[in-house]
């Protein structure tokens, strides 16, 4: 049923894998399709009381793929190959069609969503994983925004929501990574554990929750939900989703992302994170170990 995500059951557990390995998981057009669509379906299984979210190979998501100049979605955001600020509106900020409403499909969900997190989760990566209920991540994991820097803005709001003040102003200032300890330790993730404890930590949560009844999670999950949304999370949303389009066609943005097309996304990155020496730029001990690898598949095949 699915191009780029692997669907799957272990025991009441729905699996998710993000299924590009080779590109890091970023994402292209029919991924966020494909996850709301995975996610409506362990919604409507009975058999299933838990959703985990992971990523395929060295990472959980590398962000938007924008390697080809961000083209393979001027479908839904250009007219005669250039921006089109109306069409981009329209999209991002519909209930169906924009990248936030696919996201808040695990937020949605009755059913509790568990993140599981390794490699990169960066950029809309970070955004999607920050959406699940609760986050457990590989103490060596990158989490961050690069796109505070450049090219993008906050767009599901949930670096907002999950921090206080200090550290979401810092952090949306600077857009530096964060280990997946240190998120762990300022409260932006639930738990950092070693990767070789990393899918155990998961598989056992999921277990512990499938005990409870289906709707003692849906109640507990509504009523936080609730708490935030009436804070302005969806204001947040709204905001975040009109700024991010419109700092994606800035003149600085639109010249970073031609060199991106042009020379590479090496380049593009390199002349973004060089001056703070994080994501690719830093040195063998600011990066993911390439080694910690997640396969996809589960025990029951779901397509």
């Amino acid at each position: 049923m699915y191009s780029v995500i692997h669907y799957g059951l272990e025991d009441a557990t729905a699996v998710i894998t993000l299924d590009r390995p080779g590109q890091l998981n970023t994402i292209v057009p029919p991924m966020l399709e494909e996850l709301d669509d995975a996610v409506r379906r362990a919604v409507a299984d009975d058999q299933v009381k838990v959703i985990l979210l992971q990523g395929a190979g060295r990472s959980f998501c590398a962000g938007f793929n924008f390697s080809g100049g961000f083209h393979q979605w001027d479908d839904r955001i250009a007219s005669e190959n250039a921006w089109d600020a109306g069409k981009d509106m329209v999209m991002v900020t519909h209930n169906q069609l924009g990248w936030v409403p696919r996201f808040m499909s695990l937020w949605r969900s009755p059913k509790p969503v568990i993140a599981q997190v390794h490699g990169w989760c960066v950029g809309g990566g970070s955004e999607l994983a920050l959406c699940a209920d609760i986050v457990i991540a590989s103490e060596d994991a990158r989490i961050g925004t690069p796109y505070s820097r450049m090219w993008g803005c906050h767009h599901a709001g949930m670096w907002v929501h999950r921090l206080g003040l200090a550290r979401a102003k810092e952090l949306a200032l600077t857009g530096r990574a964060l280990s997946g300890r240190e998120a762990a330790e300022i409260s932006l993730i639930n738990k950092a554990v070693p990767f070789d404890r990393l899918q155990t930590e998961t598989r056992q949560l999921a277990r512990q929750l499938a005990s409870i009844p289906l709707s003692q999670l849906a109640a507990m999950k509504l009523v936080v939900n609730q708490a935030y949304e009436n804070m302005g999370l969806m204001s947040t949303q709204l905001l975040g989703s009109v700024m991010d389009a419109m700092l994606r066609n800035t003149p600085e943005a639109r010249a970073w992302i031609r060199t991106a097309e042009q020379q590479g996304v090496a380049a593009a990155v390199a002349e973004r994170d060089g001056p703070f020496g994080d994501y690719s730029q830093a040195g063998p001990e600011g990066k993911p170990d390439p080694a910690h690898v997640v396969y996809a598949g589960s025990l029951t095949e779901g397509g």
